[in-house]
């Protein structure tokens, strides 16, 4: 996490010096080899309205800054389009057909979800386009369906060992509830969470719940006097908060457990919860100190922005790759690229390579712990 970040390298020298460039082994200060343009088309999905808003926004605004800031140090022109998926496999199938109908487009950010990776992973495929995603964790994802995706953060498997082993080792209860929201991505965490669990000889009540449920006063009913962990591998920050304030109001005191989805200061702020997250606090990485000022023009951010913006950044050194070797971007000499990555750091403060699935072979898990203040601590 102290590795000095690529990209605010290449922006300050940027500022510094003419034609000074990213350091990374895959980028060029001329990208387009002298005179000639690198110009490229490429796309982000995410949920840019709906019920997870702000941390849609959150990804735009950092694809938005990497796009920029490459655009800048590798002398490219590559332009982004918007597709909004509401974290909806519909709406995000939607999307993807129109994306890949456009054959300018010759790589995709996004989607946020892991059952939106699900719904358009086919489509992806077949149509030979690379697609990034900054969140999408179950590790379903990168066993052969979908050949064309790659994540920057790490998986499910390593989260749900990672969060059930502080609970059993740091928390250590009795007995735990753990809700499920009926999600690809919710199930999945159960499943690799409940065995630890039980293995501790911890008791556990399992219970699902629809996404779109707001009124959690008779799960919270459920919540013995024995329950000291409700576990939430959920993905909308709002649901958890109602759910918090429904315990204050039966009186039960079992502490919140969050995962990475719930990961959403100013929405999510029960105190004394844990959240963890596939992503670090950037600002507490000093090497990151110039990018967390140029993204605060934004607003304020959590965990979710980073990533999109390494994802950004492999596909804008994929293609500068690309137009360095004399070729002109497609869909095929772009996803190549992006299988050759091998950044030795980045904004995440640890490196970006991927193993043949996919998966970021550097990824992990961090865990915090909400103070009285609504404040995101770093706890492990």
């Amino acid at each position: 996490m102290r590795g000095r970040s690529i990209i605010a390298a290449a922006a300050l020298c940027t500022l510094a010096v003419a034609g000074c460039g990213s350091n990374s082994s895959s980028s060029t200060t001329a990208a387009g080899g002298g005179s000639k343009s690198c110009v490229a088309q490429i796309a982000i999905e995410g949920p840019l309205t709906g019920p997870v808003a702000v941390l849609g926004q959150e990804q735009l605004h950092f694809a938005e800054l990497a796009l920029k800031l490459d655009n800048a140090a590798n002398k490219t022109k590559i332009t982004l389009d918007q597709g909004d998926t509401q974290l909806n496999p519909a709406q995000a199938t939607t999307v993807t057909q129109q994306l890949t109908a456009n054959s300018k487009i010759v790589g995709v950010v996004g989607p946020a979800g892991s059952q939106e990776v699900e719904a358009v992973g086919p489509l992806m495929a077949r149509a030979g386009l690379a697609f990034i995603s900054g969140s999408a964790t179950n590790v379903t994802l990168t066993q052969g369906k979908y050949p064309t995706f790659f994540r920057v953060v790490s998986n499910d498997r390593v989260q749900g060992a990672n969060d059930a082993n502080y609970i059993v080792n740091t928390l250590k209860p009795k007995a735990v509830m753990i809700v499920d929201d009926q999600e690809v991505y919710s199930t999945g965490l159960v499943g690799f969470m409940t065995p630890i669990l039980k293995a501790a000889g911890i008791k556990v009540d399992h219970e699902s719940v629809s996404q779109k449920v707001t009124d959690f006063s008779s799960l919270v009913a459920k919540v013995t006097p024995a329950t000291s962990v409700v576990i939430l591998p959920w993905q909308v920050a709002s649901n958890a908060q109602r759910l918090g304030h429904d315990l204050a109001q039966q009186h039960k005191k079992a502490v919140i457990f969050g995962t990475d989805g719930l990961f959403s200061p100013g929405t999510f702020e029960i105190a004394g919860s844990y959240v963890s997250a596939f992503g670090p606090d950037i600002t507490a990485i000093p090497a990151d100190a110039a990018l967390v000022t140029a993204a605060k023009k934004y607003g304020s951010f959590g965990t979710f922005g980073p990533p999109i913006f390494a994802a950004t950044h492999v596909i804008d050194e994929a293609i500068a790759s690309v137009c360095k070797a004399g070729q002109t971007p497609s869909r095929a000499n772009v996803l190549a690229a992006i299988k050759q990555t091998n950044e030795p750091t980045s904004i995440l403060g640890q490196p970006i390579s991927f193993d043949s699935h996919g998966d970021n072979a550097h990824g992990k898990f961090f865990l915090f712990k909400i103070s009285s203040a609504g404040k995101y601590q770093l706890v492990g």
